[in-house]
């Protein structure tokens, strides 16, 4: 990197470094913010009427607003790609620029037919087209966004076309099933446990509804409220959540291993048989993106910023909570490989590792806080899993309750879905075993017990689904992906089985 170059620009003064940028790019960022203002104040007007006086007078704060959003986003996003990038602040500036250039379609908002409706997808696609228009920037200046964003774009789209496909020709399974849209190309998304997602997010918590951690519908809601469309918000939602998770991940490796083995495991988890899930209105691309970038700033020894995304992460799912552990490993790691030495910086070796680690089951308190103020039962999370025939049991009490159903079951989907079930989990096991030397400490531990916790269940319901998140397993694919003859036999393994579970999924047939 060429710090002389890089500092020295960050070093510019923002009203100079924008004048060296250049007035079209300058422009268009300033378009961008004038689009801004006015329909954030458009959109105020819309849903809490007022005299004509306090509109007037409240337009030009919007409009300030809105500019000094967008020239104080520009800047500071362009600064950290520069550092990111390894290029001038100048070129990251002017190429990001474009990005900004597609909030003018906010404007789109005003043509027929005017409404929620109408409001609702015009800012869908300027968002989508703004985020589209960073990532291409993105991947022509950056290899690594270059290579999550070809790994992305490929799996995404033809998931995308097997689904919308599966659903037009061979139909929905016979029954009265929810539809999360009277349009059948967006509805296909919304299958299952979508919608506990969008009914949390457009209603709140009711019934059974608590073992559905909130974050997830929360963010639904939130953008929702831009996009006019839950189930749109809980899609962009998703696949953003699935992308970075892909580029943390690719980072995470690449720093332990190398560009090959990153390459190949980001690679390998988007083409596991149950990444269908990734793309719908579930929280796995979520919580996937929140545990990887909590691991990510672990070994990064950033223990704060661990703790915040393990945070979040146990907000999103009950499992975040083990996040904890490989965070106290590192934590003791760092202290004996430091020596004497490494507590001398108390505030850095000490305080923050501590508030770090303290945040993340914080996020699980957080919401048996919240249960506990609605329903004075802040364990509900756990209790409404009964409704699922789920409660606490030994390990292999789930293994043998599933090898019972399989021989006992008449009906051949159900002998199908538990030998899934079961053959799953004893591939999460068998890749535990066999990989127990080639991983960190904290990877094999976090891995253990995040095997070990839904087994402790009495069922092994949804395990498919649960193995999508576990990424030292993906981890361990991309070193032995190094063989030519581990690497045929994964994709001829999931690939098939990735078109089967989107078929089956999208027309509405369990599969985890």
């Amino acid at each position: 990197m060429n710090l002389a170059v890089v500092g020295g620009a960050a070093r510019t003064r923002p009203a100079a470094l924008v004048a060296s940028v250049g007035f079209p790019a300058a422009a268009a960022v300033g378009i961008a913010g004038l689009s801004l203002g006015f329909f954030l104040w458009y959109g105020l007007a819309l849903r809490a009427p007022h005299g004509p006086a306090f509109l007037d007078v409240t337009l030009p704060p919007a409009l300030v607003a809105g500019l000094a959003v967008a020239y104080a986003g520009w800047i500071g996003y362009g600064r950290y790609f520069a550092r990111r990038a390894d290029v001038s602040e100048r070129t990251a500036l002017r190429y990001d620029a474009l990005s900004w250039a597609a909030l003018a379609l906010l404007w789109g908002t005003l043509l027929p037919p005017i409404g929620a409706n109408g409001g609702g997808l015009w800012s869908a696609i300027a968002l989508g087209t703004f985020v589209l228009a960073k990532l291409a920037i993105a991947a022509k200046l950056n290899r690594t966004v270059r290579d999550v964003a070809s790994t992305f774009i490929v799996t995404r789209l033809t998931l995308l076309a097997i689904a919308e496909l599966a659903s037009m020709v061979i139909g929905q399974r016979p029954g009265t099933h929810f539809a999360a849209s009277t349009n059948m190309l967006l509805a296909v998304w919304g299958r299952w446990d979508a919608e506990h997602y969008l009914g949390i997010a457009a209603q709140g918590y009711s019934g059974t509804e608590p073992a559905f951690f909130p974050l997830y519908p929360l963010l639904i809601r939130a953008l929702g409220a831009l996009t006019g469309s839950h189930l749109i918000a809980g899609l962009l939602v998703s696949n953003a959540a699935i992308f970075f998770a892909l580029l943390f991940l690719y980072k995470l490796i690449e720093h332990e291993y190398n560009r090959a083995v990153a390459q190949r495991a980001t690679f390998y988890v988007s083409i596991f048989p149950t990444a269908i899930f990734f793309s719908a209105v579930y929280a796995e691309s979520l919580f996937l993106f929140l545990s990887v970038a909590s691991f990510y700033y672990v070994r990064e020894r950033r223990w704060l910023t661990a703790g915040i995304f393990g945070f979040f992460a146990a907000l999103t799912r009950s499992e975040g909570i083990l996040l904890a552990a490989p965070l106290f490993i590192e934590w003791a790691i760092a202290a004996r490989e430091g020596g004497r030495e490494f507590f001398r910086y108390w505030l850095d070796d000490i305080v923050k590792p501590i508030i770090g680690l303290a945040l993340v089951p914080l996020g699980l308190l957080s919401y048996m806080a919240y249960l506990w103020v609605i329903s004075g039962d802040p364990l509900r999370f756990s209790h409404v899993q009964t409704h699922w025939g789920r409660h606490l049991a030994w390990p292999w009490t789930s293994v043998s309750t599933t090898i019972t159903k399989i021989a006992h079951a008449h009906a051949p989907q159900t002998i199908a879905n538990e030998s899934l079930e079961l053959g799953f989990t004893l591939l999460m096991l068998v890749v535990l075993v066999a990989g127990f030397r080639r991983l960190r400490l904290s990877y094999t531990v976090y891995m253990a017990l995040s095997i070990l916790v839904p087994m402790c269940t009495s069922s092994l319901m949804s395990m498919p689904r649960f193995a999508l998140v576990l990424f030292p397993m993906f981890v361990l694919f991309g070193l032995w992906g190094g063989r030519q003859s581990f690497n045929n036999a994964y994709v001829a393994f999931s690939l098939p089985l990735l078109g089967l579970f989107t078929v089956l999924f999208a027309d509405w047939y369990w599969v985890a």
